[in-house]
């Protein structure tokens, strides 16, 4: 970071421009600069009635909320997906991502679960949502795994709440065992990997192989530590493991990394949409 933003910048545009292969990961921070983000504004404006009612302070913490009734749970949780995965179109941010790799032979993991990258264009079998997504629910027990698409029945469900409650026909129950439902997201034990998840899976590990030794540019966006183990560490580890790897780092809060691969890493803490810009010029 002791460069300015100018050469880091054109560092950036370099490497991406000679990189053989490109692997994007994408997490919670890149959302967050895109605008989608889970506090401020944009939560006291979709959830006052919830806010007031049961004190919520934002849309991460209120996903771990012990409602008292599933009537109560689903009419925020419905809100929260149509608000973070349904109403946004493609961002700016994610599009211009897609534009600056769109030539290379890239591949994307991301812990973000609002379909961003597909929306901005990404390749659905380029794209391993390793968390799972919004859109669609499960069996709460994992009881099979199947996953069930969502959107209607979370526009139903927010066009029918009174008083933070849905009425209790539309709460969603497991059409195999009777249970509840929950969104597919990895909260618990019960995630489900189905079919899909593990052909991205394969799909990933394969790019991986094919891009040891090569020219590989590995551009983290917005990975902090709240689960370091998917993307930040493994891509420390394999910038280490690559002699002709480099690491681009977009991160305002956590830019550092293992001393061991300070030469091949540049790092930005600078607003995440400036840096692509300037990368793209």
């Amino acid at each position: 970071m002791k460069n300015s933003f100018e050469t880091r910048s054109q560092q950036a545009k370099i490497v991406i421009e000679n990189a053989e292969y490109i692997l994007l990961g994408g997490g919670a921070g890149l959302s967050a600069a895109a605008g989608i983000e889970y506090g401020g504004i944009r939560f006291t404006k979709n959830f006052s009635s919830f806010i007031e009612k049961y004190g919520l302070t934002d849309m991460y913490s209120a996903g771990f909320y012990p409602f008292p009734t599933q009537e109560e749970r689903w009419a925020y949780w419905a809100k929260h997906i149509l608000v973070n995965r349904f109403t946004p179109g493609a961002t700016k941010l994610y599009r211009d991502i897609f534009q600056l790799v769109k030539g290379k032979n890239y591949f994307v993991i991301t812990t973000n679960v609002d379909s961003q990258f597909e929306k901005s264009g990404f390749p659905a079998d380029k794209v391993f949502e390793v968390q799972g997504n919004y859109g669609f629910l499960q069996c709460s027990n994992g009881c099979h795994d199947k996953l069930y698409f969502n959107e209607s029945r979370v526009k139903e469900m927010v066009e029918k709440t009174v008083d933070c409650k849905i009425p209790s026909e539309l709460v969603p129950t497991c059409p195999v065992c009777g249970g509840t439902m929950d969104p597919h997201l990895r909260i618990n034990q019960y995630f489900v990997q189905n079919e899909e998840w593990y052909e991205w899976n394969q799909s990933y590990n394969q790019f991986l192989q094919e891009t040891e030794g090569k020219k590989m540019v590995f551009l983290e966006l917005g990975i902090g530590f709240n689960t370091p183990g998917i993307i930040r560490y493994p891509f420390e580890e394999m910038t280490y493991h690559n002699r002709n790897a480099t690491l681009i780092r977009l991160n305002k809060e956590h830019p550092e990394g293992v001393k061991e691969n300070m030469d091949k890493t540049i790092a930005f803490t600078e607003d995440m949409q400036e840096v692509v810009s300037a990368i793209m010029e």
